[in-house]
């Protein structure tokens, strides 16, 4: 399978027209169409869903939308690995990926971006959040080249770096709400509350044992996956949101942030794998965060 007619194919995913494509990507259509039918055979499986004579439209079949996936991931990887090898040797230019949840340590690579930043102009990041299992499986890729993880991971597969700053757990909440009059939450507070949590895997065992109730137990009125999400669930007054603290700016707001009591703190990871081959760009920005974190250390 080529590269080339791997664009082709996307083309026509993005498209959702093959005459569309075809012009897109300067090609007469019964060139492409030609080009993705021998895909189909190779493959032996139908990739797409032509239309009929009252519609143009092309759908993809189960197995187009999972080659879709793949072929984005396998244009981006060649994308990198040529910027990569091309480079300079006497500058440092290139991109850094990063893997994260949300949470206040990302400032920890805002820091080091900032630090080096006079000294490689060229060096650009792009950090991209999800729950663990996507940045796991991002990294196992190779299309990122930093994930922050909560968890520790296996040493046989990936290399790690604690972070000494943690993340502090606690209810965001209406000012107006009968629990903001409190310094602290306990977990007796929140067992007959509305409550709406993480669904990032870990946290509601993580939160359960906290609370000392399974989440069965408890009035979880919604889950969520970004905290903005949350914030305006809370706005609105549906509950709750069990968050960590400093992702949503309070200041001059209907919101407000309790921490709990007693307290439940969250230690962050950066991860990479094991034996892996970083661009010189990654390379620049790993010896800063060590350098960074080594002065904290001793600070």
């Amino acid at each position: 399978m080529e590269l080339r007619v791997l664009q082709y194919f996307l083309a026509v995913a993005r498209e959702q027209s093959i005459s569309a494509a075809a012009e897109s990507l300067h090609l007469s259509q019964p060139a492409l169409s030609t080009q993705l039918k021998a895909m189909e055979t190779e493959l032996g499986k139908q990739l797409l869903i032509r239309g009929t004579k009252g519609s143009r439209k092309v759908l993809l079949t189960e197995e187009g939308m999972i080659l879709r996936k793949r072929a984005e991931e396998i244009l981006s990887l060649v994308k990198r690995t040529e910027e990569e090898i091309t480079c300079s040797d006497e500058t440092i230019v290139g991109d850094v990926y990063i893997g994260t949840g949300e949470t206040d340590i990302v400032r920890l690579f805002a820091q080091a971006a900032k630090k080096i930043q006079k000294q490689y102009p060229d060096i650009h990041y792009h950090i991209s959040s999800g729950n663990a299992e996507y940045v796991l499986e991002y990294l196992d890729k190779g299309l990122i080249d930093f994930g922050l993880l909560y968890s520790r991971v296996d040493p046989v597969k990936y290399e790690s770096i604690p972070i000494p700053s943690r993340d502090t757990w606690g209810v965001l909440m209406r000012k107006d709400s009968p629990l903001a009059r409190k310094e602290s939450i306990s977990p007796e507070d929140l067992w007959e509350q509305p409550l709406i949590i993480s669904h990032q895997k870990g946290d509601d065992e993580y939160l359960a044992q906290w609370l000392k109730r399974d989440m069965a137990q408890l009035n979880v009125v919604a889950t969520y996956n970004l905290v903005f999400n949350a914030s305006l669930l809370v706005d609105e007054g549906l509950g709750y949101a069990l968050c960590y603290d400093k992702l949503i700016n309070t200041r001059g707001c209907s919101l407000c942030f309790r921490p709990f009591s007693p307290p439940l703190e969250a230690s962050g990871f950066i991860v990479w794998k094991k034996y892996q081959v970083f661009s010189k760009a990654a390379e620049a920005f790993l010896a800063c965060l060590r350098e960074m974190l080594e002065a904290e250390k001793e600070s």
